[in-house]
């Protein structure tokens, strides 16, 4: 399902908004850069999904453009038979972030979608507005072409949050083929919280903080879902679940407009809080995401926190859009790769069948994958949750405090080498010390499974039955 929420610059202690969020898919996942690339006149990418979705459909291609930026991205391996790899968004070199969040359409749309739907997925999306938006506006519009153009391949109807230091918009695709789609601006005063998308009342013709295409209102009057006498149109009644928005989205909202009334604001560890407490965040959060929608004095300064698994029991770190490499760790590992349990680490099948051979290099596979280690630390917890659970959070709490503090030192130093046009330097630095705050928490993390493990073995404390152990969470 998904998770983002946005808060504007006006209640952050820091004077810019925030981008934070995680995905809910099964799957393995791994954190990777995606470098700027040009591109030949004609070339073209493919886009959409199979006969093999859930909601089947076909392959098609669309134009790409000459260049592609830089960014930051977490991919994964497998949701609902959409091609892999997939990702639900990051953050590029212009500062543009992406969260992809489920939003379900109506029960009719998801019915009229055709077998042969085709055009861009919702990864699809996030990663074209990833490669080629140069501010939030540009992300919703490069949809709508999209859209238009193309059309739009689904599983039921999904969303995006897209957002740069000016603004942000929560953008809705629907089901059924048909074209559909709304954005809604979010500026400076706003907290909003998608699990799912949500979209409430929009005026009759778009505006500066509504957008839709012009058959958006007549296509729903034309079914009979709408009329314009019994009052506005409300999204969410007449496209989507019907059931507004949802309580834990109307829970952490409210926890964090609190916060943002105390005279320090919402800062970071507000943030971390929003994907990190146990009451919104267990085994199914893939991973976590937190974005300073900032400007820095270089592009390669742009920071993404990061966490491999769900931040509950793992720690967010920086990680640079000028790094130059990921630490192999942090990289994608055949641990619940979909696929990888019928493929082999040797070639001799390959004559047969190529997809025989693993798609993770041998010298990948050979390090710790760090998903693995965080899933175990997690389940131990779980477990036993007091007091490993409150343990374990409070400890990466305080080790996000010190990469905080480090992190200003790294980005002074780095921008002095870049003022002197010493980029490899820089650049250097900055993948350096990530790797290090990476590489020093991984091995926290299996020092701490280590022992906790001891203590849940020597407690009786192991769950061998068939129903996971978890916290209470609002959904």
């Amino acid at each position: 399902m998904s998770y983002g929420i946005y808060v504007g610059r006006n209640h952050s202690a820091d004077g810019h908004a925030w981008l934070a969020g995680y995905g809910d898919e099964p799957s393995s996942h791994w954190l990777e850069i995606a470098p700027r690339a040009q591109h030949p006149a004609g070339a073209s990418i493919a886009v959409g999904v199979s006969a093999n979705a859930d909601l089947p459909g076909l392959r098609s291609t669309i134009p790409q453009v000459p260049q592609t930026l830089r960014h930051l991205r977490v991919s994964y391996s497998y949701y609902l038979g959409v091609p892999a790899p997939i990702t639900n968004g990051g953050l590029n070199e212009h500062g543009v972030a992406v969260r992809d969040i489920w939003s379900s359409s109506r029960k009719e749309l998801i019915e009229m979608t055709p077998p042969d739907q085709c055009g861009p997925n919702y990864s699809d999306l996030a990663r074209l507005v990833l490669e080629r938006a140069r501010n939030a506006r540009e992300g919703v519009d490069l949809i709508a072409m999209l859209i238009a153009e193309h059309g739009y391949s689904c599983y039921g109807g999904n969303s995006h949050i897209i957002a740069d230091p000016e603004e942000a918009w929560v953008v809705i695709e629907f089901s059924g083929a048909r074209k559909l789609w709304v954005a809604e601006r979010l500026g400076p005063d706003s907290i909003r919280a998608s699990r799912p998308g949500y979209i409430g009342i929009v005026p009759d013709c778009p505006s500066d903080d509504f957008l839709f295409p012009d058959h958006f209102i007549s296509f729903a009057i034309d079914q009979g879902w709408y009329d314009p006498a019994q009052g506005p149109f409300d999204v969410n009644a007449v496209y989507g679940d019907g059931k507004g928005r949802w309580e834990g989205v109307a829970w952490v909202e409210d926890a964090m407009r609190q916060r943002a009334a105390r005279p320090e604001k919402i800062g970071l560890h507000d943030m971390i809080w929003a994907i990190a407490t146990e009451r919104l965040t267990g085994d199914t959060a893939g991973y976590g995401q937190v974005v300073p929608l900032v400007h820095p004095s270089h592009d390669a300064l742009r920071v993404m926190w990061h966490a491999p698994v769900g931040a509950v029991t793992a720690p967010l770190v920086p990680v640079f859009m000028g790094m130059t490499e990921i630490p192999l760790e942090y990289g994608m590992h055949r641990y619940l790769t979909t696929g990888e349990s019928a493929r082999f680490l040797d070639p001799r099948h390959a004559g047969q069948n190529a997809d025989t051979i693993s798609h993770v290099p041998q010298g990948a596979e050979v390090t710790q994958s760090a998903v693995a280690v965080y899933k175990r630390l997690m389940h131990l917890a779980f477990q036993m949750p007091e007091p490993l659970l409150g343990e374990t959070y409070a400890h990466w709490r305080r080790a996000e405090r010190f990469f905080e503090i480090e992190l200003r030192d790294v980005t002074k130093t780095a921008e002095i080498l870049l003022a002197q046009n010493e980029d490899r330097l820089a650049r250097r630095l900055l993948t350096l010390q990530s790797s290090l705050w990476l590489q020093n928490a991984l091995q926290e993390a299996l020092i701490l499974a280590d022992a906790a493990e001891k203590r849940v073995r020597n407690n009786g404390a192991l769950n061998l039955s068939a129903l996971p152990m978890k916290p209470v969470q609002i959904w």
